[in-house]
């Protein structure tokens, strides 16, 4: 195996061998910092190909945009056909959740929740996130130094979810293990420890919000839960299982993907030191940037799809019940959609990524995610000029498909750094 594995801070990486593994398969340890090189030599020389699953494995931008609008793929693991591998996981988060049901179901339950995610009630809450960002930022300014996921990233997002859910700020805590242990489940491939913490993770989260729902049947608040509660749409309320599970698809969506869109949107920014002086210079790129960090170094990797008709995709026969591993961060670095796509542009317009996916599917709280993300990372390197990291080379988690650090820590001069 010889593929090189240049760091982000190396704007065009270069690959020169075949690796000794296939894409889809367990992701070696080495590969997890900077995948890049590897997808780069993929997307030549096997952009659709089987992976050790017998899943079928998309890395180029036009296949992997075609499937996502798709309506003949599905994410609903019950396509699965009795050959398929791998999918026990999958379905012990279970088929009812909202991201894996097809329409009709999809449809109703979307339309009950969208409401609270409409571009106009995403922009009201603006002044509410920026008082988050500039609180959480008061707390470190005097120490000269700060990890940009637990002292930001995570604490933004959780409050905003909690408060739209009407969780109690005091439980918030309790939900990093559980979200990412329970998470893990979504990868294709998970060690019988990992798939343990997970179940255990989901049924302390099923357990939380069924003692929730009941607290909120006896007393109604002005919460999102009380709303998913009392609503109807054509005469049919969410069930009990469809209220629990979508209060914690709704939780876990709500923070996961917006905590490591601001870390490692910030990281690659801190690698590439002239985008983040061009950025903290000029307001103005504010939405194009957070764009740009969700096509270089998105929140989500890969997703999943399964054909319920024979299909072809790029001239490849895929039959019903085989199930396609799409991966979103191989397809937003396609050099046929992207000029220069390994080059971090701050200020690139003609950016239609996937990070958010596509179709019936496209992420019902992107807006919002959009919105943290930016008050996030804008205020942070505007706030504290010169920041910088503190470890050149921070971890990444074991998580494949939601992709993050462990940490981020940064230093800053607090003399510089005036609390607001």
């Amino acid at each position: 195996m010889d593929v090189t594995t240049a760091t982000p801070g190396n704007p065009e990486p270069q690959t020169s061998a075949e690796p000794s593994f296939k894409l889809g398969d367990p992701m070696p340890a080495e590969y997890r910092a900077n995948p890049y090189p590897l997808y780069d030599w993929v997307r030549e020389n096997q952009p659709i190909h089987r992976a050790a699953d017998g899943n079928w494995v998309l890395v180029r931008y036009a296949d992997a945009s075609a499937v996502l609008r798709d309506s003949r793929f599905s994410n609903n693991p019950e396509w699965l056909g009795p050959d398929a591998v791998n999918a026990s996981s999958v379905r012990v988060v279970g088929s009812r959740v909202m991201m894996f049901l097809d329409p009709p179901d999809h449809t109703r339950l979307r339309s009950l929740v969208s409401k609270a995610f409409t571009p106009k009630v995403v922009e009201s809450l603006h002044p509410r996130v920026q008082a988050i960002v500039d609180e959480s930022l008061d707390a470190v300014a005097g120490k000269g130094e700060m990890d940009v996921l637990a002292d930001l990233a995570y604490p933004l997002p959780t409050t905003v979810i909690c408060e739209l859910l009407g969780i109690p700020l005091a439980d918030r805590e309790l939900f990093k293990d559980w979200s990412a242990d329970a998470s893990r489940l979504l990868d294709g491939y998970v060690d019988d420890d990992a798939q343990v913490r997970g179940m255990a993770a989901t049924m302390h989260l099923g357990q939380y919000f069924t003692d929730l729902i009941e607290q909120r049947r006896a007393d109604p608040r002005d919460d999102l839960l009380t709303a998913m509660i009392a609503a109807e749409e054509d005469g049919a309320k969410l069930t009990h299982e469809e209220l629990l599970t979508t209060a914690i698809l709704l939780l876990l969506a709500g923070f996961e993907t917006t905590m490591n869109l601001v870390g490692n949107g910030m990281f690659m920014l801190l690698r590439h030191p002239d985008e983040l002086a061009r950025l903290r210079d000029d307001p103005s790129l504010d939405r194009t940037a957070i764009e740009e960090l969700l096509r270089f170094e998105g929140p989500v990797h890969i997703t999943a799809r399964i054909a319920t008709t024979d299909i072809e995709v790029g001239g490849q026969p895929i039959r019903k019940g085989e199930q396609i591993a799409v991966s979103i961060a191989a397809a937003n670095r396609d050099p046929d959609q992207f000029p220069e796509p390994n080059r971090l542009d701050v200020g690139r317009t003609d950016n239609r990524h996937l990070a958010f996916a596509a179709g019936a599917h496209f992420c019902l709280g992107a807006s919002l995610a959009r919105l943290e993300a930016r008050a996030a990372i804008t205020t942070l390197i505007r706030r504290f000029p010169d920041i910088h990291l503190l470890a050149e080379e921070p971890e990444w988690r074991d998580h494949f498909v939601v992709r993050g650090l462990k940490e981020l820590r940064v230093g800053f001069d607090p003399e510089t750094a005036p609390t607001v």
